[in-house]
């Protein structure tokens, strides 16, 4: 859970963008950023969402800015870090949580459900990577991967593929940032999303049986993903870089 004696101290004074920060985990990311003393810009590609996430942010005394943005479109992207920089100044930590998932099996998903996923989970965080690493002069950029980069999930090719790419490529851009900005990534298990739907809430039979198998005895709060990365996007973890860590309550090293 959150110390509540290090609330508001810990990204004192940093500017820093949530990619697919307006819903689920991002949004947690971009609130909890800004709770602890960061400025925030959260993007989406919702008019109404990036409006909405914007305007709590603003409540709770960060520097911001409503900029929608496709990570699938570089000029999107630059836009985006224009506008950051103009309502904050230079950006000293980078979010790329923005996620797509298709449901179909390895031989029925179509090219364009595999192409989505790889663009906006893998090669649009390439991209955000590029944009925003060149104009950082020092910082932090964590990316949100998942457990499905290691563990294999029935009717999701693209995204298991995807989030695998996602952290070879963190390792990667942690290798050449270095030493002025660290890359990594957070792994979340089981998230209670609107993402995830009905089968997170409780008395599901896919609830029971993640329960049953987490050590932790339940699911995670996107609360509880966002604390990692502000401790990662923070002097705390000045040392931490081409990390990938896991938050899944245990799910990993379960036998059950």
């Amino acid at each position: 859970m959150v110390n509540d004696s290090t609330a508001g101290v810990q990204l004192a004074d940093r500017n820093a963008v949530v990619v697919g920060g307006t819903t689920g985990i991002g949004r947690a990311i971009a609130l909890a950023f800004a709770d602890e003393g960061a400025n925030v810009v959260a993007t989406s590609r919702s008019d109404d969402a990036v409006e909405d996430v914007t305007a709590e942010l603003r409540e709770r005394g960060a520097d911001t800015a409503a900029v929608t943005c496709d990570v699938r479109d570089r000029e999107s992207l630059e836009r985006l870090r224009d506008a950051a920089e103009e309502a904050m100044g230079s950006v000293d930590v980078l979010v790329n949580s923005a996620g797509s998932v298709a449901k179909a099996s390895v031989t029925e998903m179509s090219e364009e459900e595999w192409n989505r996923d790889i663009d906006v989970c893998l090669t649009g965080v390439f991209r955000a990577c590029q944009v925003f690493g060149a104009a950082m002069d020092e910082g932090s950029i964590v990316n949100i991967s998942s457990m499905s980069a290691d563990q294999a999930r029935e009717e999701r090719p693209a995204y298991c593929a995807a989030k695998s790419g996602l952290n070879g490529l963190t390792r990667a851009a942690a290798a050449d940032l270095a030493p002025e900005v660290r890359v990594n990534a957070v792994a979340p298990g089981f998230v209670k999303t609107p993402l995830a739907g009905e089968k997170m809430e409780e008395g599901s039979a896919f609830r029971e049986a993640v329960d049953d198998r987490t050590p932790m005895g339940r699911v995670a709060d996107p609360d509880e993903i966002a604390g990692s990365v502000v401790h990662l996007a923070s002097d705390a973890a000045a040392f931490t870089t081409g990390q990938v860590v896991t938050v899944d309550g245990g799910y990993d090293i379960s036998a059950k």
